[in-house]
């Protein structure tokens, strides 16, 4: 009976560890593969065998309370214990197994990620793979993430890296407004098109549009009549004909290689090298997060190897001349 009571209070100390952390019981109980009322239930009893009320809840919020926040900072370390434990002793088996939860973006996730699933499931097949994209900053550690891949600056000294491979910013517009409108061969003769723009959800500001001129980059901002958050939006404004846009290679790839959009003003590409796969400290040893970053690292090398020249269609004709830029952008990292 006492082996049962301490189970218990252990279970809802991990469990209230998650909820502090991520301020939902949905959320805590999504990332510990249990349902919502088992969470609740969990903090419940320890809440009564602790004799303090943990949370402030409402209909809409969770809210640590004065004596919860004096506790979280235990409780995750407890989590964190616990975690680690589990790694070593997946590390001790050769073979991959096990849950592995993959953060990304949207657009890595979409474009990069989801499509080598199948293939490293088909090599570890014992190993579920958990993928959660989004737009918003996730706390890997925090959330129980065992590796992520983000485009920008990792900015986390409690996490391992490894950057993957460059891609290019480049801009693109459909055949038909082309034809309709014709091709700009600088930046500057942008202030004559239809633009569509990117805005950042997470601050609200609108993407600078970079452009390597000569030895420097520049940077601009169009009057766009179009602007999105979303970059698979932008894409589909683009397809349908809404102007000139610029996005990350790897998004675009995809419609290029259709013939819907083609690259604009190629010659002006920026090169990114800010694609970093990122993993905690106590996931070091795991087998499953270093087969998926060895996956991981071998879809980035084929995407950037060397290709044959893609045939020029005329719509391209800007850039004919030029080379590796239209079929760096036409293509995927």
């Amino acid at each position: 009976m006492k082996e049962q009571i301490a189970l218990e209070r252990l279970t809802g100390l991990i469990a209230f560890a998650r909820a502090g952390s991520m301020g939902s019981y949905t959320a805590a109980a999504r990332s510990l593969a249990i349902s919502p009322s088992a969470v609740s239930k969990s903090i419940q009893r320890l809440e009564k065998t602790l004799g303090i009320a943990l949370f402030t809840r409402t209909t809409r919020s969770l809210t640590l309370t004065p004596e919860g926040r004096d506790l979280h900072e235990r409780a995750l370390a407890l989590l964190r214990a616990a975690e680690e434990i589990e790694q070593v002793a997946k590390a001790a088996r050769s073979e991959p197994s096990g849950t592995l939860r993959v953060a990304a973006s949207l657009p890595i996730g979409i474009h990069v990620i989801a499509p080598a699933l199948p293939a490293f499931r088909a090599r570890h097949p014992d190993v579920e793979v958990d993928l959660r994209l989004s737009d918003r900053f996730v706390d890997i550690v925090e959330d129980g993430i065992d590796i992520a891949v983000r485009i920008g600056d990792p900015g986390d000294s409690r996490l391992l890296s490894r950057r993957l491979a460059p891609h290019l910013f480049c801009c693109f517009a459909s055949p038909a407004y082309l034809a309709a409108r014709g091709t700009p061969s600088h930046p500057d003769e942008l202030e004559t098109h239809d633009t569509v723009s990117f805005r950042y959800q997470s601050t609200g500001h609108v993407m600078r549009w970079p452009f390597r001129v000569g030895d420097r980059e520049i940077e601009v901002v169009p009057a766009s009549g179009i602007v999105v958050d979303a970059s698979e939006a932008v894409i589909a404004a683009l397809v349908a004909g809404g102007g000139i846009g610029i996005s990350a290679s790897f998004i675009a790839a995809p419609h290029v290689a259709r013939g819907d959009l083609v690259p604009v003003l190629s010659a002006y590409a920026v090169e990114r090298h800010n694609i970093t796969a990122l993993w905690p400290q106590s996931r070091r040893s795991n087998p499953a997060v270093r087969a998926f970053l060895a996956h991981l690292q071998g879809i980035f090398r084929a995407r950037t190897a060397p290709r044959a020249p893609a045939r020029v269609k005329p719509a391209q004709s800007e850039a004919r001349g030029r080379g590796s830029p239209v079929r760096a952008c036409g293509q995927g990292l």
